[in-house]
């Protein structure tokens, strides 16, 4: 069952098999799954790094593959707001216990008309309108000078495509979308009407508070990263929505559309576990893989992650 740990404390037990490569990083709703949706949770923990502890990342398995996965938000309710997050404690927790690729979800809202509450979407492209969030590993330090392009990794998205695509399309819940542009706002407010069309302007499809700094900081530790959109409102201003006291959004999401949104949102377990289970055995050859490559080449950074941190500011808190 979809459950408490069986033995909170350790996440892999003496003589188990290899350890998981991947996590399953979960945005809103990840509280509140269907019973059974990430297969069995074996053993859980919260790691601690030089930036806090993490929040509890579990060992799951379905169906014999085995993942990791960490609900961004809390465990039993959306006890935390995106600002206040710890990203970096997170990360730095996956790397640390090997993973190689992050499957995020996120809840956006629609600013692009083709897309509605419901729709699963695979953004490719990021707008960062985040202020006050730490976002590097490496700060006073001479590293972290990388390229973001592309942006999250293709071979992840690719995945996740094929999996969208075999368990998704014709059911009877939203479309799938393949590329799309995710800004991210500070939160933990909404976007004003000005705001979004602002946003617009610039090219977002998306907007939403919780992929920056995230997909950022796995780029620094070399972690393949890929989110999956679930659409769970209009942005403000995007349709005229009346103001409705009491309710999600306060009605930016129309009545009757909650189901679809759920739907969609229940989904995404099943894509990311197929979409890792696909590629699980293939060796990574990716710009995620090598993303300080050039710093190792100089003899700047050694092959422990750790190294590259130590003495950041800010490490040791």
């Amino acid at each position: 069952m979809d459950g408490e740990p069986r033995r909170p404390g350790r996440l892999l037990r003496k003589g188990a098999e290899e350890a998981p490569r991947v996590l399953l990083l979960g945005g809103s709703g990840a509280y509140a799954l269907p019973p059974g949706a990430l297969g069995d949770r074996l053993s859980s923990r919260r790691v601690r790094t030089p930036y806090g502890l993490s929040n509890p990342v579990h060992l799951c398995e379905n169906a014999g593959f085995r993942f990791f996965f960490l609900s961004r938000h809390g465990e039993t309710g959306y006890e935390k707001t995106a600002p206040y997050v710890n990203y970096r404690a997170n990360i730095y927790a996956a790397k640390s216990l090997g993973v190689t690729r992050i499957v995020a979800w996120t809840g956006p809202g629609a600013i692009s008309r083709k897309h509605r509450p419901g729709d699963l979407v695979l953004p490719d492209d990021l707008l960062d309108f985040t202020r006050n969030r730490p976002s590097t590993f490496y700060e006073g330090k001479g590293i972290g000078f990388i390229r973001q392009y592309p942006v999250f990794c293709e071979t992840l998205r690719s995945a996740l495509l094929r999996a969208a695509k075999q368990r998704y399309e014709g059911r009877e819940v939203g479309r799938l979308h393949f590329g799309g542009t995710y800004a991210c706002t500070e939160g933990p407010r909404l976007e004003t009407p000005a705001e979004v069309r602002f946003l617009a302007r610039a090219g977002a499809d998306l907007v939403g508070m919780t992929l920056c700094p995230e997909a950022f900081l796995a780029r620094e530790l070399e972690i393949c990263y890929a989110p999956v959109a679930y659409v769970t409102n209009y942005a403000e201003g995007v349709r005229k929505m009346p103001y409705r006291r009491g309710a999600l959004f306060e009605g930016m999401l129309p009545p009757g559309v909650a189901a679809a949104v759920e739907a969609a949102k229940n989904a995404i377990p099943g894509i990311a576990i197929a979409a890792a289970r696909a590629i699980a055995g293939e060796e990574r050859d990716c710009p995620c893989s090598v993303s300080m490559e050039r710093y190792r080449k100089r003899g700047v950074i050694g092959p422990d992650f750790r190294g590259w941190v130590a003495g950041s500011k800010g490490a040791g808190r």
